[in-house]
């Protein structure tokens, strides 16, 4: 029963998150010129509309994947080079002041909420929901700042660099294989011990997540006194 308490915790942690990542996406492209998602249907916080199976699977087993792409056209952008570049910085950034906002929750509700509720299984799900919402918001907001195409990061660096430099011509050709590789490896890594010392992926997410969780954890400690 732990484990299915726990499975629909991270399911519904998981939808928020990447519904989040979406919407900021889709809006910013809209404010800054581009009505393409508004008019998908995108730019809504409904989570059937930015659902990808695969993502979401890979969220659950991996702690990080993705959502269905929000559709784009640069062209449309009041400023191309900056309107580009909001708009796929919005889900990170949108995602890490989040998280700010779900580990405050996971404190009210570990010391305040949960303790009220006779039932061991309803205060383990209150208690691991905005905990696994943290949690999957700073992993969603590191693994899309890789500069791998068709990674945010990789487009983030595209808006900006109008050299076109071969650096990013060869990420654009290969990064989505690239990140298909060091996935694979972070996954064989749990099984094949040798693999962990390539796992790249792996220490940029234990490392870079553990950086920029420190001013969450730290400023929420400050206010509950811990």
């Amino acid at each position: 029963m732990d484990y299915i308490v726990y499975l629909l915790a991270s399911f519904i942690a998981v939808m928020l998150v990447v519904t989040i990542h979406e919407f900021a996406h889709a809006f910013v492209a809209y404010k800054c010129g581009d009505p393409t998602a508004k008019f998908a249907g995108r730019m809504t916080l409904n989570p059937i509309k930015h659902f990808d199976l695969t993502g979401v699977l890979f969220f659950a087993v991996a702690g990080f994947g993705w959502a269905k792409p929000v559709p784009v056209n640069p062209n449309n952008f009041k400023n191309y080079k900056w309107g580009s570049f909001f708009t796929s910085i919005a889900g990170v950034a949108v995602n890490y002041l989040s998280a700010f906002l779900f580990y405050g929750l996971y404190m009210l509700v570990a010391r305040f909420v949960a303790p009220v509720f006779a039932g061991k299984y309803m205060a383990t799900f209150l208690v691991r929901l905005p905990f696994l919402a943290y949690s999957y918001s700073i992993s969603f907001a590191v693994f899309n700042l890789l500069p791998f195409y068709p990674l945010d990061g990789f487009r983030m660096w595209d808006a900006l660099d109008r050299k076109r430099g071969k650096a990013l011509r060869f990420l654009r050709n290969y990064g989505y294989y690239i990140l298909i590789g060091l996935i694979a490896i972070n996954f064989l890594s749990q099984y094949v011990p040798f693999l962990g010392y390539i796992n790249l992926l792996g220490y940029a997410m234990q490392y870079i997540g553990h950086y920029i969780s420190v001013p969450i954890t730290a400023l929420w400690g400050w206010i509950f006194g811990i």
